[in-house]
């Protein structure tokens, strides 16, 4: 089994924004875990193979990607 972390400053909205996602793929090579603590937001990705462990990678910084560039949208019509 592989495993990667990622952490990242805490933000309420981003864990709104994971709420909604599947936290194991569908052919159960691959799943992650969210925890925080009000300082920071934790992903632990698990996986059987290197392939499925990017994909899950990719799977979550697409969505702290698109975060990202929403907070830019945001702060620009402020």
């Amino acid at each position: 089994m592989l495993q990667a972390t990622i952490k990242i400053p805490y933000e309420e909205s981003l864990i709104n924004a994971f709420k909604a996602e599947e936290k194991e793929f569908p052919n159960k090579r691959a799943k992650y875990k969210i925890e925080s603590d009000k300082k920071i937001i934790k992903f632990t990705a698990e996986a059987k193979d290197s392939v499925a462990l990017r994909s899950v990678l990719t799977a979550i910084t697409k969505i702290l990607s698109i975060h990202e560039k929403i907070d830019q949208v945001i702060k620009n019509t402020e």
